[in-house]
């Protein structure tokens, strides 16, 4: 997945006003600082005016090029969503009737602040009459089926890695709230800051129900113990890359016996589940954990903890006072100023609720057949290319090269939008009852996820909306998607010169393209089957190369003494430096790559290199930096521009970087991997 990132088309013209103005040139000077020299920090060279002149806004965390993308579509999607909300006379269950009453209902604040915490009593009053362990397991599985949250694990249903044509029932670790374990079992001071404002949150959320300050304290307490038991018997992120350290599957009654206070032969029914014998438990050792940990709680401090599942999952949806709650504790993670506006907020609900039926609105509006096509062309040129860089790799014998140009020939390739959209069958949306909406649209999300059990995978699904500014590589249907959200300048515009596209979205389609050969990618083969393909040897020598990237990675620091965790970011770096190669190497074969006339002052290779840069022009709060070390496996963009330049040679000679400069390295050090 490429994260921070999009395109859209102008029908051939100009790319659209920026905060900067109008952009005249798609790779402006007036951005750049030339005091600094490209073979020093080319994020900087190449982005460096930009970001001293722009500031982020109080109500985001990260502002630059996929932020500002981002927006635009935002304000794109409020357009089309203050339209049909103030559409009357809609048929009840139609498309428009749906999206509209669903952002009318998160709009109308007046009844939300009336209603207070009214939504979520009848919850509170359920738990209240839990008497036994009996009765904590019935409850959790209780409110995972009926739309109020996830309490102690993971549950879904995916596809088989090893039988990707089957859907199967998938267990995982979970129960915890703060973002990664590392948030439970640190004790350094922004560790501990963080604990701190958790557990006020926590103390907060129960006062708001009524709870004294004691109890609602001691709460706290019982939940951060509960929780950070939890996070004790937890893999890590790192861990976790490994797929198939988390592929373990269980007979039902092989996984009963594993833990005997979680009867699954007798739950999976109540979860809708039926006609399974067999589950995938991605880490077994903490289900063991998690079962002896139920039977050594109390039951009381069991009802606290799904007490504090149903505040937490409905905070943010509930009236003024619970949201100020959910923001401030969300603020201390991630430096965030002011909260965003409450219709874009509801704008994003509305898209990743019913973002199968907005998406086919903002497609009609602004995406083109135009657009589709160039991607369709674009796609196809990259993949040719990344079949010959394939073919002359110099440390793969020709066995594997084989096999690896089976599975490039096997990619699918999803542009703009589904061939078929998702209908919500079923699914009503009422315009007075925005919790009741969230509820049942939550509902609907997991009786349709149960519903696929025993049906084949559907492969042409898309795993995110059309309007989303992101792509995205998958392993067990070995396919690529690029919704049309993306595809928008900076990425892309039919007014920009081969170079500023194939350094934009050239790269993000290799990027995609790549994560099929990247460390967790290329352990799947050419129909998506966990299954190793590799020979020893050039399995050993593509590790010994993915082992320099990792290297390169955890040398930069992001935030005081944080540095880089090379092995979680590994995927993306090495999707990164693919991507940036086969780009180069498929634009290369344009007429304008294939000369020396300057645009802008700027050589066809100079625009190139400097397009990607700008892709990840931006920046970002301290803390949210520090919080993404832990859980994001995308590197920031300064590192994402920085680090795959330094190990193409045509960089180096585009820009003249020479020994001596702080980004120099030797050509026998540069990694050469795809």
């Amino acid at each position: 997945m490429l994260s921070a990132a999009a395109f859209t088309t102008d029908g051939g013209k100009k790319s659209k006003p920026t905060p900067d103005g109008p952009p005249t040139k798609f790779i402006d000077s007036a951005n750049m600082d030339f005091s600094v020299k490209p073979g020093d920090d080319f994020f900087e060279y190449a982005n460096g005016s930009w970001i001293k002149r722009n500031a982020i806004p109080a109500k985001e965390t990260r502002w630059g090029s996929f932020m500002i993308l981002r927006q635009e579509n935002t304000d794109k999607l409020l357009g089309i969503l203050n339209d049909v909300s103030k559409t009357p006379g809609l048929p009840k269950g139609s498309l428009k009737q749906r999206v509209g009453d669903l952002y009318a209902s998160g709009m109308d604040s007046l009844i939300i602040e009336k209603r207070g915490y009214d939504p979520i009593k009848p919850d509170l009053a359920r738990i209240a009459k839990v008497a036994d362990l009996n009765g904590i397991v019935s409850e959790i599985v209780y409110e995972r089926t009926n739309g109020e949250g996830s309490p102690l694990f993971g549950f879904g249903v995916s596809a088989d890695s090893k039988h990707p044509n089957k859907n199967i029932v998938e267990f995982r670790q979970g129960g915890t709230s703060l973002p990664d374990r590392d948030n439970y079992l640190k004790s350094d001071p922004r560790t501990q800051k963080i604990q701190d404002a958790y557990k006020q949150y926590i103390v907060t959320l129960f006062t708001l129900t009524g709870s004294s300050q004691a109890d609602a304290e001691k709460n706290a307490a019982t939940i951060f113990n509960i929780e950070t038991a939890l996070a004790k018997a937890q893999l890590s992120r790192t861990a976790m890359r490994d797929p198939n350290k988390t592929y373990n599957k269980f007979a039902i009654t092989d996984f009963d016996q594993t833990t005997p206070h979680l009867n699954w032969a007798q739950l999976m029914p109540k979860m809708g589940v039926s006609g399974q014998d067999t589950v995938l438990v991605a880490q077994p050792d903490f289900f063991k954990s998690t079962d002896a940990l139920l039977a050594s709680t109390p039951i009381a401090d069991w009802k606290v903890y799904l007490e504090w599942n149903i505040l937490k999952s409905s905070a943010g949806s509930l009236s003024s006072p619970f949201v100020k709650a959910n923001f401030d504790f969300s603020s201390s993670l991630s430096g965030q100023k002011v909260q965003t506006p409450r219709n874009e907020r509801m704008s994003g609900l509305v898209d990743g609720s019913l973002g199968e039926l907005l998406g086919q609105l903002y497609v009609e509006k602004y995406f083109t057949p135009a657009a589709k096509k160039y991607m369709v062309d674009l796609v196809n040129n990259l993949k040719v290319t990344l079949g010959e860089r394939i073919q002359h790799l110099d440390w793969m014998s020709d066995a594997t090269k084989a096999k690896a140009l089976t599975k490039l020939a096997a990619f699918s390739v999803k542009i703009g939008y589904p061939d078929k959209w998702q209908t919500y069958a079923g699914l009503v949306i009422d315009r007075d009852d925005y919790f009741g909406n969230l509820k049942r649209i939550s509902k609907w999300r997991y009786n349709y996820s149960v519903s696929q059990i025993n049906k084949p995978v559907d492969r042409k699904r898309w795993g995110m909306t059309a309007p989303t500014v992101n792509a995205s590589y998958s392993s067990t249907s070995n396919a690529i998607t690029f919704p049309a959200g993306i595809l928008q300048y900076p990425f892309f515009d039919f007014g920009a010169d081969d170079a500023v596209n194939y350094g934009g979205i050239g790269a993000v389609i290799g990027h995609e393209m790549t994560h099929g050969f990247d460390d967790e990618g290329r352990q799947y083969d050419a129909d998506g089957t966990l299954r190793d393909w590799w020979a020893k040897d050039d399995a050993d020598k593509f590790k010994v190369r993915a082992d320099q990237v990792v290297a390169q990675y955890n040398a930069f620091t992001v935030v005081d003494t944080l540095h880089l965790n090379g092995r979680l970011t590994l995927g993306e770096n090495l999707a990164d430096l693919g991507g940036l190669n086969v780009a180069y190497a498929a634009f290369k074969k344009t007429k304008e790559g294939q000369s020396n006339k300057k645009i802008d002052g700027f050589t066809p290779d100079q625009r190139f290199f400097l397009s990607y840069a700008q892709v990840w022009r931006g920046m970002q709060r301290p803390e949210v930096a520090a919080q993404l070390v832990l859980t994001d496996p995308h590197s920031p963009g300064q590192f994402r521009t920085n680090a795959p330049v330094t190990n193409i040679d045509a960089w180096y000679a585009a820009f003249n970087v020479q020994p001596g400069d702080k980004m120099y390295k030797k050509p026998e050090d540069r990694t050469k991997i795809w």
